[in-house]
């Protein structure tokens, strides 16, 4: 599929929430993901459309195609300050290029898989990617896991092996496109870019090369861009609205909804692919794929399950926290000596008089000192 961007939920991370899950905000976050998801399970039905194009002319299109079509959306919001930053970051534009290079190779190979009859192994990459992606957590950030996640790893790592021994290869296809759209999360994750800025980022180092590829192949006479009609031209074009569309939408899905349920609905694309592979394209399911995938089924399932439950831990122990910290509170403020407020005190030209001391005439000695009196 490609291009969907990074989420930890339902692979292991607690279930958070990424925005108002309540009223018409939830549900209208609920119908961007699922309009997201939903085009990226369906896309498989696009690709085939692109013919005569190879699959290498398919890829260079969707790269400039949605260099110019983010171009124009970032023009509408007005959103370039990003770039400037950016630019300061030696790292990050490091980061965002490996970013490109590896979506790169995820893009290429989803393309020529469905376009060649692999659609079914080709969801089963996407199936596994959150197993991978535990993996990689492991492996690069050095992170703990709990034991149902190890045993889903488990799981997920036996059924690649009945996959490989029923195909009498690895499921090269699967792997490739998992472990390349793990490594495209983690750089995301490390570069921490918004959705639309580092697909435009991204795009932007892809657009030179792929440009440069398109007009090789024109030069050879192998471009089916311009051969095949007005419509097919068009067709080519729209792979940047085709990509550039569902992640928006996803955008707009994840302030408005749980990260465990974007976790949950995340398994609709590779579902969506799977049964377009089976019942649509007609591709094979022996008995031996079946179990492979039944093992990846159950691997997701008790991540999944692990998921929602440490979630549920999570807001439980931080709702306790609440409760407790507000009857500390409470009986700080019972506990405190009540104080009665003090007397206001009158200004003093309201005071009555004082009454002044009798005078006492000075002896006869003499006139007493300046400002003295005696008594």
């Amino acid at each position: 599929m490609g291009g969907r961007p990074e989420n930890g939920a339902g692979t292991g991370g607690t279930a958070g929430t990424a925005g108002p899950d309540d009223g018409g905000e939830g549900r209208t976050g609920l119908l961007y993901g699922f309009a997201a998801y939903g085009m990226w399970g369906l896309v498989p039905l696009f690709w085939p459309l692109l013919k005569p194009a190879s699959a290498g002319e398919i890829l260079a299109h969707r790269m400039v195609w949605s260099f110019v079509f983010v171009g124009i959306a970032l023009l509408v919001v007005r959103r370039w300050d990003w770039v400037r930053e950016l630019a300061a970051s030696p790292r990050k534009l490091a980061l965002l290029t490996l970013a490109a290079a590896v979506i790169t190779v995820n893009w290429g190979l989803y393309i020529w898989s469905v376009n060649t009859g692999h659609v079914v192994e080709a969801s089963l990459g996407y199936f596994i990617n959150p197993l991978v992606t535990i993996a990689l957590g492991v492996l690069v950030l050095k992170e703990r896991l709990r034991p149902a996640q190890w045993a889903a790893v488990g799981i997920g790592l036996a059924a690649v092996v009945v996959l490989a021994v029923a195909a009498g290869r690895p499921p090269w296809i699967s792997l490739t496109l998992a472990f390349s759209f793990a490594l495209y999360g983690l750089a995301k994750k490390k570069v921490n870019l918004g959705g639309l800025e580092s697909l435009a980022a991204e795009t932007a180092v892809q657009f030179l090369p792929a440009l440069g590829y398109l007009v090789l192949l024109g030069t050879q006479g192998s471009l089916a861009f311009g051969t095949e009609g007005a419509g097919h031209m068009a067709l080519l074009a729209s792979t940047g609205i085709v990509t550039a569309v569902p992640l928006v939408l996803f955008g707009a899905a994840a302030i408005r909804v749980p990260l465990s349920t974007l976790g949950l609905l995340q398994y609709l694309a590779p579902i969506s692919q799977f049964l377009l592979g089976v019942t649509y394209f007609h591709e094979a399911m022996p008995p031996e794929r079946w179990a492979g995938f039944s093992l990846v089924w159950l691997a997701l399932t008790i991540l999944t399950w692990d998921a929602l439950r440490t979630g549920r831990r999570s807001r439980a122990a931080v709702a306790r926290a609440a409760r407790e910290a507000a009857a500390r509170d409470a009986a700080g403020l019972l506990a405190e000596p009540e104080r009665k407020p003090e007397p206001e005190s009158k200004p003093e030209s309201d005071a009555p008089p004082r009454p002044r001391p009798a005078q006492v005439p000075a002896p006869a000695a003499g006139p007493a000192p300046a400002g003295e009196h005696r008594a």
